[in-house]
């Protein structure tokens, strides 16, 4: 698969939308969660939200590198073949 054939960019949007949908729900279900063990809750919440930021921050920066990987040797496709 070549790095931006409409098969890549398929999957790239796939991979988006999914991650997208899965921090969503986090946000949504930690706080309700870990809300019911009081102060400690929400600190523990807080904690969770800051490193799933974390690993999307870590998932744009691959990203980034197979785009620029791509762009100057045209290897290594972002997303593995179906």
């Amino acid at each position: 698969m070549a790095c931006f054939s409409l098969a890549w960019i398929e999957q790239l949007l796939v991979w988006v939308v999914v991650i997208v949908a899965v921090v969503a729900i986090l946000k949504l279900l930690v706080p309700f969660v870990l809300g019911q063990l009081g102060g400690a809750g929400t600190i523990v919440a807080r904690i969770l939200e800051i490193a799933l930021w974390a690993f999307v921050a870590i998932l744009v920066i691959y990203f980034a590198f197979a785009v620029i990987s791509c762009l100057i040797s045209g290897g290594l496709p972002l997303l593995p073949h179906r």
